[in-house]
């Protein structure tokens, strides 16, 4: 089995526990190769001891043969996972280092269950909608796939005006901070904490949110995830900033760009069975009431 370790800089606290999962993949036979700026990190900066291995920097030098995406970090590292698999559809397994880790499959504890369950392939891999982003020449440069969000906020301190048509029908003005779209995945992120609604991530849908509306009347709203959502930001004094996930651009007032369903998905390696409904008790607390005790 071969599997591709990505990693940040870890803080110190976790150099014990990740020398103890790359070295017990590496004991159970897996072929490890590393994201080669964390590998130098790592073996130089921290003279950490980790198995010899091969190594990869971009989406072009990503082997395509690789069985697993291992991510050691939080949910910002999970998300730029995206940007090195792309089409090649390898499975992807969030490890826990970071803080609340709501994409991750579980915690980095120094234990074997989750190492046991990924050489022996025990787990089941869900398929995750992606946002894509089609627009003019501005974009050039900008991975256009999104696994969370695609949003658009303001500058400066001047309120935006977002226009919006779904399928062709125009919606009103947005006055506001911005706007988010998100999947169904990113429906626990930046969506959930400007009042957007979470759905399960099997959900065949996308939600609309807007950012610090200027008016009370303006709320959330689910469109089907075969919408054609076409978007057109204006701001009165200079542009704005468009984000993919945890990647952004500064755009020009007038701007247009259209986002829709992606034609590929994201391999999502889940090592529960409701992982889903665990993670919000777990993690945002659902249902947590002493009358439930």
């Amino acid at each position: 089995m071969k599997i591709a370790i990505f990693a940040r800089d870890l803080d110190k606290r976790w150099h014990d526990r990740l020398c103890f999962i790359v070295n017990a993949l590496s004991y159970r036979g897996a072929e490890l190769i590393y994201y080669a700026p964390f590998h130098r990190w790592a073996t130089e900066h921290h003279k950490l001891a980790l198995p010899a291995a091969g190594h990869f920097d971009s989406h072009e030098t990503m082997h395509p043969d690789t069985d697993i995406f291992l991510c050691l970090g939080g949910d910002g590292t999970f998300l730029e996972s995206l940007t090195f698999i792309r089409e090649k559809s390898i499975p992807v397994v969030g490890i826990n280092f970071g803080h609340l880790g709501f994409l991750t499959s579980t915690d980095s504890e120094p234990n074997h269950y989750w190492i046991e369950r990924i050489i022996n392939k025990d787990y089941k891999v869900e398929k995750r909608g992606l946002l894509k982003i089609v627009s003019g020449n501005y974009i050039n440069g900008l991975y256009p796939y999104a696994l969370n969000e695609v949003s658009v906020q303001r500058q400066d301190p001047s309120m935006l005006s977002v226009k919006l048509t779904v399928d062709g029908t125009e919606l009103p003005p947005y006055w506001s901070d911005g706007l988010v779209i998100a999947t169904p995945t990113g429906s626990t992120a930046y969506s959930l904490s400007i009042g957007g609604p979470i759905m399960m991530p099997s959900s065949k849908a996308f939600i609309i949110a807007p950012i610090a509306p200027h008016n009370l009347n303006i709320r959330p709203l689910v469109v089907s995830d075969e919408s054609v959502i076409e978007v057109t930001v204006t701001s009165r004094r200079s542009g704005a900033v468009l984000s993919l996930d945890n990647r952004s651009i500064i755009i020009s007032s007038g701007d247009k760009f259209t986002v829709t369903k992606a034609e590929i998905e994201l391999n999502y390696i889940s090592l529960t069975s409701n992982n889903f409904i665990e993670a919000l008790k777990e993690k945002l607390f659902w249902g947590e009431d002493r009358r439930n005790s």
